[in-house]
C-alpha cells in the first residue's frame, strides 16, 4: 500500500520501529477501520496486530502489511522487534494515552523510546497533503452538506428551535448519503451566536436574529465543514456591515491561500483587516484548519502556524466577529491549496440571506 510504504520508507535512521495505535492513523495507513489494534511498522515491513473480530475480514481486504491475529500485543511486539533487530522504538506522542505508554516502556526494558515529535511530524506531513481520492471523497461528503443547506432554509422560520434546526441538517444528511455527521452541529441564533462553538439550545427563532450554522458530513471516513450565517426577517445596518466585513475578510483569506506561504501568514491577512475595520479583539479564533480523516487535523491558518502550505493540502477559510450580548457572524468554505491560489470545494451562495 503507498502510504504504508512511505512511512516505511521514511522512517528516520535514528528510528528502527514505529508504533501506531489510534484508530485514525491506522485507518489511514491500511484503509481498515477498527476500534482496536496495533500497527507496527519497520523499515522492510508492516504488521498489523489484530484481534479475531476484525481479524478474517483484515486479512482478507488489507494489502502491503502482514496481519496477525493478536494473542499478547508485548510477545508479539517482542518477536517483530528481534526479527529486524530493531532498537529504537517511536510512538504517537500526540496520541498514544500515558497508560498505554508506560505499559510499553516497562515490558521493553531493553529498548529505547524515541519520544521526540519526529515519528508524529512524519505521520502529520503524509496526512496533510491530500490524494486525488481522498479530496473525491471530501467533496461527496461537501456534496451532501451543501444539500443540507438548501433544504434547512426552507425549514427555518420563526418559532423553530435552533435545537430543531441542527437534528434536521443532522437528520438531512444521514438520510442522503452521509456514513455520519462530522461533529455536533452548531445552530446558535441571536445572542447565542456570538459564542462561535456555542450548543443549540431550546432557544426559537425570531425575527431579527443571525443564526450561525456550522455543519458536515463524513462519507468513507472524510469530513466535510461548512459555516453558513443567515439573518431572520430584516438586518440592522449594524448586522449587515458586521456581515459584509466577515465577506470581505473572508474574500481576502481566500485570495491568500497559496503553496508556499506560511499559514500565519494567510492568518495575518484577514486579522489586520478586521483590527482595521476597528473589530479589535472580536476575530478570536484562527482563520482553518486542516480537514480529512479528522474534522480538525494540521495544517492549521492560525497567529502562531509555521507550517509552509503545500499542494494538495484541504484547509478552511472561516472568518468570524462576534459582539457578545449581541451577535456573531462566521463563513466558512474548504479549499484545496493548489499552486498559485487555491480550488474552493464548497459552492454555497454567501451574500447574506434573508429568510
Amino acid at each position: 500500500m503507498l502510504r504504508l510504504n512511505q512511512l516505511m520508507q521514511q522512517l528516520p535512521r535514528e528510528i528502527d520501529c514505529g508504533v501506531i495505535m489510534s484508530p485514525t492513523n491506522r485507518q489511514y495507513f491500511t484503509g481498515f477501520l477498527s476500534s482496536a489494534g496495533m500497527l507496527v511498522v519497520t523499515k522492510e515491513q508492516a504488521y498489523l496486530i489484530i484481534d479475531f473480530r476484525y481479524y478474517e475480514k483484515a486479512a482478507r481486504e488489507i494489502q502491503g502489511c502482514q496481519v496477525v491475529l493478536l494473542e499478547d500485543y508485548n510477545k508479539q511486539l517482542e518477536e517483530i522487534l528481534k526479527k529486524h533487530q530493531c532498537k529504537t522504538i517511536a510512538v504517537e506522542i500526540e496520541r498514544v494515552t500515558l497508560a498505554e505508554y508506560l505499559r510499553l516502556k516497562d515490558y521493553f526494558t531493553d529498548y529505547a523510546f524515541d519520544t521526540t515529535s519526529t515519528f508524529s511530524d512524519l505521520i502529520n506531513q503524509l496526512r496533510m497533503v491530500k490524494t486525488p481520492d481522498e479530496i473525491y471523497e471530501i467533496l461527496a461528503a461537501q456534496e451532501i452538506t451543501e444539500k443540507a443547506f438548501d433544504h434547512i432554509l426552507n425549514f427555518i422560520k420563526p418559532g423553530v428551535t435552533e435545537k430543531q434546526v441542527a437534528f434536521e441538517l443532522d437528520q438531512y444528511m444521514r438520510s442522503h448519503g452521509a456514513d455520519d455527521i462530522s461533529f455536533e452541529t452548531i445552530a446558535v441564533s441571536g445572542k447565542n451566536s456570538s459564542s462561535p462553538h456555542g450548543t443549540p439550545t431550546e432557544k426559537p427563532l425570531e425575527s431579527g436574529d443571525f443564526l450561525t450554522m456550522d455543519f458536515g458530513a463524513m462519507v468513507h471516513g472524510y469530513h466535510s465543514d461548512m459555516t453558513r450565517t443567515v439573518v431572520i426577517g430584516k438586518p440592522t445596518e449594524e448586522m449587515e456591515h458586521l456581515y459584509q466585513t466577515v465577506l470581505e475578510g473572508q474574500k481576502m483569506g481566500l485570495e491568500a491561500v497559496c503553496a508556499g506561504k506560511k499559514g500565519q501568514e494567510v492568518d495575518n491577512v484577514v486579522r489586520e483587516y478586521f483590527d482595521q475595520q476597528g473589530y479589535q479583539g472580536a476575530f478570536g479564533h484562527s482563520l482553518g484548519h486542516g480537514v480529512g480523516m479528522e474534522i480538525h487535523e494540521q495544517p492549521n491558518l492560525s497567529p502562531r502556524s509555521q507550517t509552509i502550505l503545500q499542494k494538495g493540502m484541504v484547509v478552511t477559510v472561516e472568518p468570524g466577529l462576534y459582539l457578545p450580548g449581541k451577535f456573531g457572524v462566521r463563513i466558512e468554505d474548504m479549499v484545496v491549496v493548489t499552486e498559485n491560489g487555491c480550488r474552493n470545494l464548497t459552492n454555497c451562495k454567501k451574500e447574506l440571506i434573508c429568510l
